[in-house]
């Protein structure tokens, strides 16, 4: 398990392999100097809730991994969490799972 590391030092735990999606769909969207919100349910076994974060080039920002090896990107996974980021809802961070569904599912989609 992971760590985003956000502003002032909020620390939310997420899966390494998750969190290397999220990083690349984030600094994409960051070096376009656009500002957006995230969102992610936090399972029963965690408290249960949701989280969502307001992602600025203005605040920062940290990705730390347990893991020393990066693993391979699925870019399915990446669509899907880059055209969720211009929804009402904001980037949704959702299963590697669920990729493919939205994915095929979206306005947007070819």
């Amino acid at each position: 398990m992971g760590y985003l590391i956000y502003g002032s030092g909020a620390e939310y735990e997420i899966d390494d392999r998750t969190l290397a999606h999220l990083k690349i769909a984030i600094v994409v969207k960051l070096r376009l100097q656009e500002s957006f919100l995230i969102n992610w349910t936090v399972p029963a076994e965690e408290g249960s809730g949701r989280v969502s974060l307001w992602v600025s080039p203005a605040i920062p920002l940290q990705f730390r991994f347990s893991g020393s090896r990066p693993p391979e990107l699925n870019r399915v996974w990446l669509e899907a969490l880059a055209l969720s980021s211009h929804g009402t809802r904001g980037m949704v961070v959702m299963p590697e799972s669920d990729a493919e569904g939205f994915v095929a599912s979206a306005p947007s989609a070819g």
